[in-house]
């Protein structure tokens, strides 16, 4: 009997994928990407809106309509809507390293959360891992854009010798590359920091914002090994690598566990087991290929020694071989010009 057609077909996937991934070292396995509609936080004013006509309603619906229509092309806007006692203004704001599609999908979740988990305050606000967004009805109370709204520290501490210097240092560079700009990232030796300011502070507030931030963490989060820090009109965050800072930039992870973060090597090792696993199959499927032909054609084969590209016929399956390639007495070897030989 010749080979069943079940060998056929599992060589010929073998064959695929050696044609297909011809470097299989290069194979990266894909990362998870971070959720960025994680809550951080939520701030609800006390009081409700008394809204019996249902014109406050209207303002706050156009408000997000139109919050949401400009997270699609731009990381933060502000806008107002309604007029006189029922002007309600509000903003959003992503992350300065989001895409203009991430951005637009977390802000887009923000008004169902501030429905869920506030209702219908005078002002809300709610923070999510990658946007936020605030408002807030005329004559509502103000406060000072270095309030600290939320902090959270890691319950892990030490960071071995030398994580407190090495933490103030990349702030103090934190600090210094805040004046160029509302977003900044940077790092140092093990230690690698993000800060952002609101979009329409000036360069100056942002930088005392900042640096009240920084501040801030250094007290509230002592020898923490990661931790956030969130004011008014501005944040920070740090994150510890005990392996040092990876090269991809971690501030898509930055809110996530440094001891979490994995490189290329785990990529490499598990395409090179895949390699391998795809080399010994067609090893084995090979041999079988072989000894079948060799019972069926009482051990006769002809060796096509000049070929390079050939298409063979066999049991109406058709096989792609690069090189020389063992044929048997009787079948029609066709080369990659189309002769028979």
């Amino acid at each position: 009997m010749g080979l069943p057609q079940k060998h056929f077909r599992l060589l010929f996937v073998l064959l695929l994928l050696l044609f297909i991934f011809p470097n299989l070292d290069h194979i990266k396995l894909s990362e998870s990407a971070p959720d960025y509609s994680t809550l951080v936080y939520k701030g609800c004013a006390r009081q409700s809106i008394s809204d019996p006509s249902g014109v406050y309603s209207q303002a706050l619906s156009a408000l997000f309509g139109s919050l949401i229509s400009q997270s699609s092309k731009a990381n933060f806007f502000k806008t107002t809507t309604g007029s006189g006692q029922t002007t309600i203004s509000g903003l959003f704001q992503c992350r300065g390293d989001l895409s203009n599609v991430d951005c637009y999908n977390c802000v887009s979740k923000l008004p169902i959360l501030i429905d869920k988990l506030c209702g219908t305050p005078i002002a809300a606000r709610i923070q999510l891992l990658g946007c936020y967004l605030h408002y807030e009805v005329s004559g509502f109370t103000q406060i000072s854009g270095m309030e600290m709204l939320f902090k959270t520290c890691s319950g892990k501490s030490g960071g071995g010798n030398g994580f407190g210097e090495s933490r103030d240092t990349a702030f103090s560079a934190l600090v210094s590359g805040m004046g160029n700009g509302l977003f900044y990232t940077t790092s140092f030796q093990s230690v690698f920091v993000l800060g952002q300011c609101e979009g329409d502070l000036g360069a100056a507030d942002c930088g005392s914002c900042v640096k009240n931030a920084v501040q801030r963490a250094q007290v509230e989060c002592g020898s923490s090994v990661s931790g956030q820090v969130y004011l008014n009109k501005c944040f920070v965050s740090y994150s510890y690598y005990a392996n040092g800072v990876p090269k991809k930039s971690p501030s898509d992870d930055s809110f996530s566990s440094p001891s979490g973060w994995s490189g290329e090597n785990t990529g490499k090792t598990v395409a090179i087991i895949l390699g391998g696993a795809v080399g010994v199959g067609f090893v084995v499927i090979l041999l079988m290929f072989a000894r079948n032909l060799l019972k069926k054609h009482d051990g006769k084969l002809l060796i096509k020694e000049d070929g390079f590209k050939l298409l063979v016929e066999v049991d109406s399956f058709f096989l792609f071989v690069y090189g020389e390639f063992f044929c048997f007495r009787g079948q029609k070897l066709v080369d990659r010009m189309g002769q028979e030989s």
